[in-house]
């Protein structure tokens, strides 16, 4: 692949097609864990960590497994959330042993990485979902794009996360009326910046 490509992949995970922005999945971290822009930022390295772990594993499994022995339709989906699952656990794992504040920061909302349907996404946009373009690489470019699109589709949930996190910040201090106050203005709020990402539309 050479760099063009690469920066095209880039541009639409991350501006174009955001996960969150444009896609809307992946909302429920990005609703409850927006509250801090620590919190935030920690989970959107762990969520760009798992989205680039399995864009690789479930790349390969796809192609080496699923479609050499006709398995698709019946394995795919089960198979894709068992790498999913395995590669949340190894992340938890981690930052239960070495970063124990954000691990009880981020509570519940990382084990949810396992069902996260950005991260799902991902890799059905890898494999099954891909661009016919994309689907008739060589396994050799095909990982490298897939991998790149992990690490890109992390970016662009990152940076929609920080963007809120922002914001919600700013609110938390904002003479916000009472009904609006929470969840309420935060959907307002994710709304709007959707609005602002479309200005990105077209541009790959």
């Amino acid at each position: 692949m050479d760099v063009g490509q690469l920066l095209t992949i880039a541009v639409s995970a991350i501006l174009v097609s955001n996960f969150v922005l444009a896609r809307f999945l992946g909302l429920c971290p990005f609703i409850g864990v927006t509250q801090k822009t620590e919190n935030a930022l920690g989970m959107g390295a762990a969520v760009t960590f798992v989205m680039f772990l399995a864009s690789f594993a479930t790349f390969l499994l796809y192609r080496l497994v699923l479609l050499r022995y006709d398995l698709v339709l019946a394995l795919k989906t089960p198979m894709f959330i068992l790498v999913i699952a395995s590669l949340v656990q190894l992340v938890e794992l981690f930052m239960r042993a070495k970063l124990p504040a954000l691990y009880q920061a981020l509570g519940i909302y990382l084990p949810l990485i396992t069902t996260n349907c950005a991260v799902m996404g991902v890799a059905l946009l890898n494999t099954t979902d891909a661009p016919l373009a994309f689907r008739g690489m060589s396994i050799g470019a095909g990982l490298v794009a897939a991998s790149w699109r992990g690490i890109c589709a992390g970016l662009g949930f990152t940076l929609a996360m920080l963007l809120m996190s922002g914001v919600r910040e700013r609110l938390a201090r904002a003479d916000v009326p009472p009904a609006l106050r929470g969840v309420p203005i935060a959907f307002i709020c994710t709304g709007l910046m959707a609005m602002a990402f479309l200005g990105f539309a077209g541009m790959v």
